[in-house]
C-alpha cells in the first residue's frame, strides 16, 4: 500500500498514513480493540512520530484532547502497536487487534485527565469497530493488559467505567477497598494458587506455581490499573480477588 487509503470509519475526518504495518497473520478479522496513550508531551509530534519509518511504530487510529479523529493503518492490516505482549494463550496480539492511541502526556506528564470531548470520541469509535468485528467486551483492553510491567497505559485515570456505561468494554463495580486478609510477595500456597488461576482464566500472561512472586505482583497492578482503579499498589487484597471474581462470573 501506497500513498492515502479511505477510511474504515465514517466517524474519521482525517487520514494520515503510516509507513510501519504488515499483514495479519492467522486471522481476517481482529477480535481485540487495544487502547493505548501516548505518552508524549506533544500531540503533532505523537502522531508524526507514529507516522514515521524511524519510530518502528503505528496505530490504527489516533484521538486529540478536542475528539479530532484520524486514521493511520487500514483495519485489515497489522499496525504495530502492542510490542511483545500476550493474551489469552496468544503472543501475536498485533495480528488479533486494532490499536487505538489516545493523545495524553501519561505517567511521565503526570497522567492528566482524559477531557471528556475526547472520551465521547473513544466511546464513538470503540462503538463503530466493536459492531463490525463483532469484538467481545472481555476483548476491549489496555496496553498494560496484554504487556503488565512493560506498559502502563491508558493508565489508572482512564475511566473505563464510564466507557462501559457507553456500551465499551468490560466492567464490575470495583469491591471497595477494605481490610481483610490479603496476599504480597513472598506469600505461596493454595489461595495464591487460585489468584494465579483467575487471572490466567481471564486472559492475563501469568504462571500458576502457587509464590506470589514478582510477576504476580505485576499482573495484580495492571488488573487493578484496568479494574480497580482506586489503589494500583500490586498488593491482592479482598477488594481486588473479589472484583476478579465477580468480573470472571459475569
Amino acid at each position: 500500500m501506497t500513498g492515502t487509503f479511505k477510511a474504515d470509519s465514517d466517524l474519521v475526518t482525517e487520514v494520515r498514513p503510516a509507513v510501519n504495518f504488515g499483514e495479519r497473520v492467522g486471522t481476517v478479522s481482529p477480535d481485540i480493540l487495544l487502547l493505548h496513550y501516548t505518552g508524549m508531551d506533544s500531540a503533532d509530534g505523537a502522531l508524526k512520530w507514529l507516522c514515521c519509518e524511524e519510530s518502528g511504530v503505528s496505530c490504527h487510529y489516533y484521538i486529540y484532547q478536542d475528539g479530532h479523529m484520524v486514521q493511520l493503518v487500514p483495519e485489515n492490516k497489522r499496525a504495530h502497536h502492542a510490542g511483545k505482549s500476550f493474551w489469552a494463550g496468544d503472543t501475536d496480539i498485533n495480528s488479533r487487534s486494532i490499536g487505538i492511541e489516545i493523545v495524553n502526556a501519561g505517567h511521565q506528564g503526570g497522567l492528566p485527565d482524559f477531557p471528556i470531548e475526547q472520551m465521547k470520541s473513544v466511546a464513538k469509535l470503540c462503538r463503530d469497530i466493536i459492531s463490525r468485528h463483532h469484538i467481545s467486551a472481555r476483548n476491549v483492553l489496555a496496553h498494560s493488559d496484554v504487556a503488565p510491567g512493560r506498559k502502563e497505559d491508558p493508565g489508572e485515570k482512564f475511566d473505563w467505567a464510564w466507557l462501559a456505561q457507553q456500551g465499551v468494554g468490560h466492567h464490575v463495580a470495583p469491591t471497595p477497598v477494605g481490610s481483610g486478609r490479603f496476599f504480597a510477595p513472598g506469600d505461596q500456597g493454595e489461595p495464591v494458587e487460585a489468584l494465579q488461576s483467575m487471572l490466567a482464566v481471564y486472559g492475563y500472561n501469568i504462571d500458576i506455581t502457587g509464590l506470589f512472586d514478582e510477576k504476580t505482583r505485576i499482573v495484580v497492578e495492571a488488573f487493578q490499573r484496568h479494574f480497580r482503579q482506586e489503589q494500583v499498589d500490586g498488593v491482592a487484597d479482598v477488594s481486588t480477588i473479589d472484583t476478579l471474581h465477580r468480573l470472571i462470573n459475569d
